[in-house]
């Protein structure tokens, strides 16, 4: 070992990473149809990359069905990076009519 390098003894972040994918892989096992199976995919998806940018996973799903056909219009808009912006702009809008 080098002296002055700190290297952590452990590797608890990259298995609590990868559990999150072995739950998920054991919990498929129990959807009924193939597409329910993509659904909870598309879900788990949406979650992890929701956590990964430090926003609340339930928060952003609410929001998503609350704006469900602004996102479909522009999905870009509403990734886990930038819809708290899409949101401010939204319900900012413009003010009332002179």
């Amino acid at each position: 070992m080098c002296p002055g390098c700190h290297w952590p003894l452990d590797n608890n972040i990259t298995e609590r990473a990868l559990k999150k994918a072995i739950v998920h892989r054991k919990n498929a096992l129990f959807y009924k149809t193939l597409n329910g199976a993509h659904v909870g995919d598309i879900f788990m998806s949406l979650i992890y990359t929701a956590e990964l940018n430090g926003v609340a996973p339930f928060e952003y799903l609410v929001a998503l069905q609350r704006h469900s056909s602004d996102a479909a219009e522009h999905p870009a808009d509403w990734m886990p990076w930038n819809y708290h912006s899409t949101l401010d702009r939204i319900t900012s809008g413009p003010g009332p009519p002179a």
